[in-house]
């Protein structure tokens, strides 16, 4: 295993991080973990020297930690960081802070959490934890041990980013980046931002979600160009790794399988070990995901809240998905579930506010209309 600096205090963590928010489940349920599968997957990784585990209140309907819990018996606890996140987004006052804070710690059966993340901070969030006085829930958390180390997960512009990365003696941060999403949210730019710093990076999706690992016939004949023969997985992964300031990635795998590849991948996947020709292989594959797209939406949300609640930018994600990774069904699934909410592209009185508010300029009715026609059939 690959092992990396993290936080001022130059904790050895392995480059590959257990993201536990994929476990295999039973019944097409996300809440029932198959539970015998998922401890056999996170103790063979633990075995293989991956001593970074990462949970969250809300993962798998709220069992994720629970099963969390139940894998580091039998001394696997004390082989491992152990990170899990403040559901920010459920947070109404100080106290909540300390309730989830003492049910986490319970749920976890662990008397501490190493990595306390605020989770999916974006500006509304934010805003709203400032006002309760998170500094003060964060410093005591830590002064009384329950807590180490502090950091924040981040789904936002990088503005946003910038502001609370300035705002706080962070120890580490953990953003959104894969080769595809170079620039989304906080991005390359803020990766350095936040290293520049000295606060340590995670980083998630960095096969964005699964999807760079059923590529096209046009895409498999770019990586069959290379002379070192590489799965999907394994050349994002790679990518990710390539940046000296990436401090490890995290992968949410659903079978052991994936574990040792990954593990594998993640061994020699150093700092700057890619030639110029695998880094001119990876731009070309990104390109021809990008001329894919068909709405050139950031997913910025100046268009929210719309008038009729229309979920904007959501819709044009899962459109683009459509069209960049033929995920066809799960475009439709999704979409569907708008509709039944009554936040589907159908119900657009064509006000044109969000137009005039759109940085990208984007002509959103127009699309609104193209995208309902291909996801509602």
């Amino acid at each position: 295993m690959q092992y990396r600096n993290f936080t001022k205090d130059n904790i050895k963590i392995s480059a590959l991080g257990f993201g536990c928010m994929r476990f295999p489940i039973l019944d097409k349920d996300s809440s029932k973990i198959d539970e015998e599968k998922a401890i056999e997957m996170l103790r063979y990784a633990i075995d293989k020297g991956v001593n970074y585990i990462d949970t969250a209140y809300n993962y798998h309907q709220g069992n994720s930690e629970y099963l969390v819990g139940k894998a580091l018996k039998d001394g696997y606890r004390e082989k491992v960081y152990l990170a899990t996140k403040l559901p920010s987004w459920l947070i109404e006052s100080y106290e909540d802070c300390e309730s989830y804070l003492n049910e986490q710690l319970e749920k976890l059966d662990t008397e501490y959490i190493d990595f306390y993340l605020l989770h999916t901070l974006n500006r509304d969030f934010w805003n709203k934890l400032k006002k309760i006085d998170v500094f003060k829930f964060l410093e005591e958390a830590k002064k009384s041990g329950r807590v180490r180390y502090v950091g924040f997960s981040f789904h936002d512009e990088l503005d946003v980013f910038k502001e609370i990365i300035d705002s706080y003696d962070w120890d580490f941060c953990q953003i959104q980046l894969n080769y595809i999403d170079r620039d989304y949210q906080a991005g390359q730019e803020g990766l350095r931002y936040a290293y520049d710093k000295g606060i340590s990076v995670v980083i998630m999706e960095p096969i964005k979600g699964g999807k760079l690992t059923n590529p096209s016939d046009e895409i498999k004949s770019i990586w069959d160009l290379s002379k070192v023969k590489r799965t999907p997985a394994e050349w994002a992964l790679r990518w990710v790794l390539n940046h000296e300031e990436v401090s490890l990635l995290l992968s949410g795998m659903t079978t052991l399988e994936q574990v040792k590849e990954n593990i594998e991948t993640v061994s020699t996947a150093t700092p700057n070990s890619l030639t110029e020709e695998e880094i001119q292989l990876i731009d070309r594959v990104t390109e021809i995901y990008k001329q894919k797209i068909r709405v050139g939406c950031t997913g910025c949300e100046y268009c929210l809240p719309c008038e009729v609640d229309v979920n904007i930018p959501y819709i044009f994600q899962i459109y683009n998905d459509l069209h960049v990774f033929g995920t066809e069904e799960n475009s439709k699934r999704i979409y569907k579930s708008y509709m039944e909410k009554e936040k589907d592209a159908s119900r657009c009185i064509e006000c044109g506010k969000c137009e005039s508010l759109c940085p990208q300029g984007l002509e959103i009715r127009d699309y609104l209309k193209e995208a309902h026609l291909a996801l509602a059939k």
